[in-house]
């Protein structure tokens, strides 16, 4: 009787089989709690959501117009990406203009998530490199801001280098956070990863998707949250890729929403016409639920139209899949906000 309750159910066939607990923070811009399932201020690792606010001061510190990066190439600062070959050129010509190598990167490498690429290096008999790595656009984000700051590119990802030290300066105040409350560990690509309770992470996303409404924003932060906001919008396929949700949401709302995927089950995106963030944390990190969660809360906030929410219903109500490629069962949400 107790899986009946529980806010992710996955069925195989009529059956419940699993579940999943979240935890979800509904924040406006000016920091009022809206709305909350769970515990709205689980203390959490926000993980690769942090991305756009990693990028602000390489946006800050002049990188941006120094190095003439596009607007591709600053989504892809922000990206958590495929691996697909628009990105892997987009990191190599990033570090190109900042006059660096691939072996400046210090984000390790992995099977990349698209897999077309990697049956083709395999074809190819070549090596996994860094700029397969789902973190590289950010590694090269980084190093753009270190270079036109003259810091030192040897040990850029230790949490006492200065461009480390400016990214807890910028979610401290993004975020609304006491500094010293933020907590930090080595995220998977091997930068420091920021923990805090998910209200901040939602109240960061509303002003990422409405700077103009932060009235205690600095003219630059805000307008480095709105070059980051604009690009990753307008390139969604940079900050994702092929068959991804953040990509497909972003593509599906036409500018309106901002979003972006962390690692564990953690999810965050701003509504850039009422300056809503939303923050989601799946309590056993498991991110089969996250996009069920997120477009529950999309629903439930009368977020778009009806016509938008269809086109998306393959993450809204996932299908189970077998190895026959035929559906048996799916994820779905049952959970209702607690609306403020």
């Amino acid at each position: 009787m107790q899986s009946k309750n529980k806010p992710i159910q996955v069925y195989r066939g009529d059956y419940i089989e699993s579940n999943h607990d979240i935890n979800i923070a509904v924040v406006n811009v000016t920091g009022e709690l809206l709305g909350y399932y769970g515990d709205s201020y689980r203390n959490t690792f926000a993980r690769s959501s942090m991305k756009p606010f990693q990028a602000v001061p390489a946006a800050e510190s002049g990188a941006l117009e120094e190095y003439k990066i596009s607007q591709k190439e600053l989504a892809l600062f922000c990206a958590s990406h495929n691996g697909e070959d628009f990105h892997r050129q987009a990191v190599k010509s990033v570090l190109e203009k900042i006059d660096l190598e691939e072996k400046h990167l210090q984000c390790g490498t992995h099977i990349p998530k698209d897999f077309e690429s990697y049956k083709q290096l395999i074809h190819k008999g070549e090596e996994l490199t860094p700029f397969y790595s789902n973190c590289s656009g950010k590694h090269a984000g980084m190093l753009s801001g270190v270079v036109k700051q003259h810091f030192d590119t040897s040990n850029y990802r230790e949490v006492t280098h200065p461009y480390q030290q400016q990214i807890i300066d910028v979610i401290s105040n993004v975020t609304g956070y006491q500094r010293e409350k933020i907590k930090t560990s080595v995220d998977g690509c091997g930068v420091p990863v920021h923990r805090l309770p998910l209200y901040h992470l939602a109240l960061a996303f509303g002003r990422l998707a409405t700077p103009e409404k932060w009235i205690e924003g600095t003219p630059a932060r805000k307008g480095a949250l709105q070059l980051i906001s604009d690009a990753m919008v307008a390139e969604p396929e940079m900050v994702a890729g092929t068959k991804r949700f953040d990509t497909d949401l972003m593509k599906a709302f036409e500018g309106r929403i901002v979003a972006k995927v962390g690692a564990e089950g953690v999810y965050c995106f701003g509504d850039r016409e009422t300056g809503i963030g939303v923050a989601i944390k799946v309590e056993d990190g498991n991110e089969r639920a996250t996009n069920v969660a997120a477009m529950e809360v999309i629903h439930q906030l009368g977020i778009g139209e009806s016509s938008i929410l269809q086109q998306l219903s393959s993450y809204h109500h996932a299908p189970v899949l077998n190895a026959r490629n035929e559906k048996i069962g799916v994820i779905k949400p049952n959970f209702e906000l607690t609306m403020i």
